[in-house]
């Protein structure tokens, strides 16, 4: 259940972070959103250029922000790696890997005044065990809405005198933002995910290594989640704030 249940969260991770990027795209023109979260884009893109380069992959025209009105980050649209299976697996893992491994990193170092106070307020949000019932399911909904909660309290009550709250608060939206898929690798990376969770399930069970342990490894993923459903909702509020303005300033 416990692999199940990390497959779940890193799924929502992906869809998330793609639904931000894409909200503040249509309100911010993209090339400022992406010049934004450059830091995220090259984490991500050193992940993918890093999976090609193992499994024998093209890697040709490979830029952080491109040279046009998106400023998206590009690559070999076909990179074909060498590998058949694994190849595809790890060009579209290998980015969400990377800003995670990242951001567990300077969560170490920075972040601990924040990340603690959200896993203690929120010990059954993100937890190992998914849902097997309806009221169990409304449940969830309820711990991640207190997560949310608990995430904007320990910002909140950060020392913001310290350069190094700055720090980590700016490299972590940068780097769970850019947890999205990198443009034309949205299916790549969900099917990455799955397989990869099916896979972990079955070494784990032969191995008998339970994730449930993994204590460090859990609190990122759900100060990740948090923050990025943060995101969500503030920006779903400021879009809808920004949709009522203009409807009663034109009429329309």
């Amino acid at each position: 259940m416990a692999y199940a249940s990390m497959t779940f969260w890193l799924l929502v991770i992906v869809l998330t972070a793609w639904g931000v990027h894409h909200l503040w795209s249509g309100m911010i023109k993209p090339r400022v959103v992406n010049s934004i979260l450059l830091p995220g884009t090259l984490i991500a893109q050193l992940g993918r250029v890093l999976a090609l380069l193992v499994t024998g992959g093209t890697v040709n025209n490979t830029t952080l922000i491109k040279d046009d009105e998106t400023g998206e980050p590009s690559a070999e649209p076909d990179p074909k790696p060498k590998i058949p299976v694994v190849g595809p697996v790890l060009v579209g893992l290998l980015p969400l890997a990377a800003c995670g491994a990242l951001l567990a990193v300077t969560a170490g170092f920075w972040g601990r005044p924040i990340i603690e106070p959200v896993a203690t307020a929120s010990p059954a949000a993100v937890s190992p065990s998914l849902p097997t019932t309806l009221h169990g399911g409304f449940d969830t909904v309820r711990h991640a809405i207190s997560l949310v909660e608990a995430t904007l309290g320990a910002i909140l009550d950060a020392e913001w005198r310290d350069w190094t709250t700055w720090a980590f608060l700016y490299l972590a939206i940068c780097l769970t933002v850019r947890m999205a898929p990198l443009p034309g690798n949205l299916r790549g990376s969900l099917g990455a995910i799955l397989l990869v969770g099916v896979v972990a399930a079955l070494v784990g069970t032969v191995a008998g290594a339970d994730p449930a342990a993994y204590d460090t490894a859990w609190s990122i993923l759900r100060f990740a989640v948090g923050v990025l459903l943060l995101l969500l909702i503030v920006s779903l509020f400021v879009r809808g704030c920004v949709s009522v303005v203009r409807i009663v300033s034109t009429g329309k």
